[in-house]
């Protein structure tokens, strides 16, 4: 269809509705990341399973949500960034039914990596379909806000909701998610379809990418229960250098690579994803670990520990919008580094609180990593975007989010083995300082980006 052939009402329509479908979309692969940490307990309570169990909950969902982003930034450039938003809500629809009604404790996990499938499917595309809808570089970045105002209220609800459903029966919070995929495929229909670009599959590059990732998250969180000498372990840690050589191997001299290793000659790009990884481990860690501990160490129901969550993930959703604003009167750049620096704030005193702090004080303590993180998506978004070529937005857009999920699967392994292999406040304090001084030596490498120029397209 050509410009001259859309009707007026088309035209309205068109980004609206790519926003909104953009939104729900990025708010029901957020939620789901979220809902199930307060429910973690009590998942074990009914299905069995120790701290390992737990984690592959979560990181079941988010590896391959990480692992298969690129395939799907390709895919979605492929068939269409539509088509593939749709197939990917359908999946992740099913699978989180099937997620609901599971017996036991494997097939809860295949159902969350079914899941995370879909997910992978969902959050590049609906990047693209912005993208698409947005061509001024403002108008576009106001979108992506708004996107990510969508995770912003998925966090907040998240563990309320999870909480309060907890109570009620913990396979709720699956359920959930039935309506928002119904919605958001209803609001589907009246997006445009997308352009599609024939380019082939890069099956070596997406087979070697899934063995390192999964290779190197099992081996970090069985090897915290077998020990990191066992030598199933360090097999598992030479099969992911192998296959992470392989990859970039593939990257390299593939004729048709899924991710262009000419994405990284930008240092901006480069350094945005490396600060998109980090901040991210950093709040699904905070996340997962605050959850344990408000339940174990404090006794505290689901529903409790929900609401202790509210005054850091509440706020986060509130000040989302003045993201937008304060981009656009600050840069990119500038609110990159100071949502770093609050993380590091709020991470600082998580380390430094003494263990009969009040259960308030340390809800309250944990807001500047949520507000940190908030102030961290959208412009490390933008900067990736306004760096490469709209033609590829699928693949960038895949390549920030798989960054992003890489950072969340190792948040959750590493911070689980550092529980395992200490007392719990002792793993708890040390993996909080750890990620506090490593988000500052992030912030010095990010201050020389301020006199890079941006790219001519």
């Amino acid at each position: 269809m050509s410009v001259s052939t859309l009707t007026p009402s088309t035209t309205v329509t068109r980004p609206r509705a790519s926003l909104i479908v953009a939104m729900l979309g990025f708010f029901v692969v957020a939620l789901d990341a979220q809902i199930v940490n307060v429910a973690l307990p009590q998942i074990r309570n009914d299905l069995g399973g120790g701290l390992s169990g737990l984690q592959w909950i979560v990181t079941g969902y988010t590896l391959m949500f990480s692992a298969l982003q690129l395939f799907s930034g390709t895919f979605s450039d492929r068939v269409g960034a539509r088509r593939a938003y749709g197939l990917g809500m359908i999946l992740f629809t099913v699978a989180s039914l099937a997620c609901g009604v599971s017996p036991n404790l494997p097939v809860l996990i295949a159902g969350r990596i079914l899941q995370g499938i879909g997910a992978a499917m969902i959050t590049p595309s609906s990047l693209a379909l912005i993208r698409e809808a947005y061509h001024d570089a403002t108008a576009r970045g106001r979108a992506i806000v708004y996107w990510g105002l969508g995770g912003s209220i998925a966090a907040a609800a998240g563990p309320v909701l999870g909480g309060v459903l907890t109570q009620l029966d913990w396979r709720l919070i699956f359920f959930v998610n039935l309506p928002v995929g119904a919605a958001a495929l209803m609001v589907l229909a009246r997006v445009v379809p997308s352009p599609r670009r024939p380019t082939p599959f890069d099956w070596l590059g997406q087979i070697t990418a899934v063995l390192a990732l999964a290779s190197l998250t099992y081996g970090i969180i069985e090897g915290a229960q077998l020990g990191y000498g066992n030598p199933v372990i360090l097999a598992l840690f030479a099969a992911c250098a192998a296959s992470a050589a392989a990859f970039v191997l593939a990257q390299a001299r593939g004729r048709h690579p899924m991710v262009p290793l000419g994405l990284f000659r930008s240092r901006t790009v480069s350094t945005a994803l490396a600060v998109a990884l980090v901040t991210m481990a950093a709040f699904y860690g905070v996340v997962f670990l605050q959850s344990l501990y408000f339940q174990q160490q404090r006794g505290a129901t689901a529903l409790e520990t929900g609401l202790l969550f509210l005054p850091m993930t509440g706020l986060v959703a509130l000040l989302n919008p003045l993201t937008a604003r304060l981009m656009a009167r600050f840069g990119n750049l500038a609110m990159t580094t100071a949502g770093q620096l609050l993380m590091v704030l709020g991470l600082a005193g998580l380390w430094l609180l003494p263990a009969d702090a009040p259960t308030l004080l340390v809800a309250l303590v944990m807001v500047p990593v949520g507000l940190g993180g908030s102030f961290t998506v959208p412009p490390i978004i933008a900067l990736v975007m306004d760096h490469v070529p709209a033609q590829n937005a699928g693949t960038a857009s895949g390549v920030i989010n798989t960054a992003r999920q890489v950072g969340g699967s190792l948040g959750v392994a590493i911070y689980g083995a550092l529980l395992a292999g200490n007392d719990f406040m002792t793993g708890l304090r040390f993996g909080f300082g750890i990620t506090a001084v490593v988000l500052l030596i992030f912030v010095a490498a990010s201050l020389p980006l301020r006199h890079a120029k941006q790219p001519q397209h």
